[in-house]
């Protein structure tokens, strides 16, 4: 029996989706690894195409889809095996923030060209000395002649340099509680004051684009607030098991491609005797308690899934899963690359890619031992 009840509907869209990955995308991918960024165009054929902010509702130009086209569009671009179009952390991270804290104007200023790829998101949180603790940001956000002035320096943000927009998270420095003291703001591209700084080279994630990014007396209009001031932590807490989960979802199909190009291959690769290494009972055992793992986290995965789209708190569950399916990820990366022998040292091998890329999956998103941290408090220890 199935956990999430997908309907035809559902399932036309990942084929269409799929299809159109396979055609427009794939192709593309290894140039832009190569160059360590994918261009505006990829993403503006993504969102013409419907496969952008599904969760948008038809007035602002999306298609009010339910959560489970945004897990179908997590899953689908997973199995691309890159990262370049971060369109997760696009549809279901950034932009619900404008869905459900924005006003009326900025839903219909900036909703319709995220959902066309027109507008390309950001949000910027990490700081060169503040990571997942979030109270510890020095990025300062002060009303001056009816202006927002922002001043600070955020680090590691995903699709920094491609971004057409920026939430930033800053503090009110004459408010002492950090807590009240946060705001979400709206940055756009040309902002005076905002700069890029440097495109930073990274480990995996190569066609993703993460920048440094500096404000110094970026003064912005008081409407490019999102919400109320000082509601920004409570907004970053409200939407957090959705970044979560999200993360969660990426990481696991990642681990279930990962495994079935491994599984194929012993399948279909013999040894000098001409046997395939898949009828040796070590890799065997390897392949089979591999599965075994995968199945556990798709289990607890899809029932969280399930709970969040009914709309659930699950917190603690969602913290338990980031850091125990990317943790299944990473590992899962490490032992199949094994069973690959020397190709497995080889950039033409198709999982050295997802090798790399899994490896940050435990640190973004909150790093997994602040996810014990939660699930610990939530268990009352």
């Amino acid at each position: 029996m199935e956990i999430l009840a997908y309907t035809k509907a559902h399932d036309q869209f990942r084929q269409r989706m799929r299809a159109f990955l396979e055609e427009e995308i794939i192709p593309h991918i290894n140039q832009w690894e190569a160059d360590h960024i994918t261009p505006k165009w990829a993403w503006q054929k993504l969102g013409r195409a419907g496969f952008l902010c599904t969760a948008v509702k038809p007035e602002y130009g999306g298609m009010g889809g339910d959560f489970l086209y945004s897990v179908i569009a997590a899953e689908e671009m997973a199995r691309t095996n890159h990262t370049g179009l971060a369109s997760a952390l696009h549809s279901d991270v950034v932009v619900p923030y404008i869905e459900a804290f924005g006003n009326e104007a900025q839903k219909k200023k900036y909703l319709p060209g995220c959902v066309s790829g027109d507008i390309i998101t950001a949000v910027a949180m990490t700081e060169p000395d503040a990571g997942s603790d979030l109270a510890g940001m020095t990025s300062t956000a002060e009303e001056k002649d009816g202006l927002i002035e922002i001043n600070g320096a955020k680090t590691f943000i995903s699709n920094g340099i491609n971004a057409d927009l920026v939430i930033i998270a800053a503090k009110d420095p004459a408010e002492p509680n950090a807590h009240k003291a946060m705001s979400l703001l709206i940055v756009e591209d040309g902002t005076p004051g905002f700069k890029r700084g440097r495109h930073l080279e990274k480990m995996g994630f190569h066609s993703q684009d993460t920048a440094e990014l500096f404000f110094t007396n970026c003064r912005i209009p008081a409407e490019n607030r999102l919400g109320e001031k000082g509601s920004g932590f409570s907004m970053l807490m409200e939407k957090l098991q959705q970044e979560r989960l999200v993360t969660s979802i990426g990481a696991q199909a990642a681990a279930e491609l990962i495994l079935e190009i491994t599984m194929e291959f012993c399948k279909n690769t013999p040894d000098k005797d001409g046997k395939p290494l898949s009828k040796y009972q070590a890799t065997q055992f390897a392949l089979v308690e591999m599965a075994t793992e995968v199945k556990l986290g798709r289990a607890f995965l899809d029932k969280l899934i399930a709970g969040h789209a009914a709309g659930e708190q699950v917190v603690v569950e969602t913290s338990m899963a980031k850091y125990w399916i990317t943790d299944l990820a990473k590992k899962i990366s490490r032992r199949c690359t094994d069973l690959f022998g020397d190709y497995g040292f080889s950039e033409a091998c198709p999982i050295v890619r997802g090798l790399r890329d899994v490896r940050v999956m435990p640190i973004f998103a909150g790093t997994n031992e602040i996810m014990k941290n939660i699930a610990a408090k939530f268990m009352g220890l």
